[in-house]
């Protein structure tokens, strides 16, 4: 199975950076046998050419819900069956829905036949700021849950 773990975010924007920052610190683990990792930082259509081919896509990027910081949302692929039309959209405004919904035009049966995306609400988007601690966290937790759940899909298990 290969399996495309994809980081959006800004690494200039404080928690904006969760998504890049957890696919380093994924390298970093070590990644189970076919599980590959992309910078997407906020080149969504590098994200859509990434995806070809791959059975499961994982996104990883911060959200503004109004939640608490640090808390993670899981949203199933169904989920993103409408995606947004591409009309009118620039590459300054290109988000991960777009790279979607971009990819599964460009790729039609080569588009992962599964997407798990991963939202971790921010706290700070402050220019030059690190991640804030409950941010922090949920990204180191979630590393560690992703590690472990593609090692269980790699070694046969579910």
């Amino acid at each position: 199975m290969d399996t495309l773990v994809v980081g959006c975010g800004n690494l200039l924007r404080g928690d904006d950076a969760v998504g890049p920052i957890l696919v380093r610190v994924m390298h970093e683990m070590g990644l189970p046998p076919g599980v590959r990792l992309a910078d997407g930082g906020t080149a969504g259509m590098d994200v859509a050419f990434n995806m070809r081919g791959a059975d499961h896509v994982i996104i990883v990027d911060a959200c503004r819900t109004g939640s608490e910081p640090g808390t993670l949302f899981k949203v199933p692929g169904e989920e993103l069956e409408n995606l947004p039309p591409l009309t009118g959209i620039n590459l300054h405004a290109f988000r991960w829905d777009h790279a979607l919904a971009f990819g599964r035009w460009l790729l039609k049966e080569d588009y992962p036949p599964q997407v798990t995306v991963y939202l971790i609400e921010a706290g700070s988007l402050e220019h030059g700021a690190d991640l804030t601690p409950p941010v922090r966290a949920t990204m180191k937790t979630l590393a560690h849950r992703l590690i472990a759940e593609l090692s269980l899909v790699t070694a046969g298990g579910n």
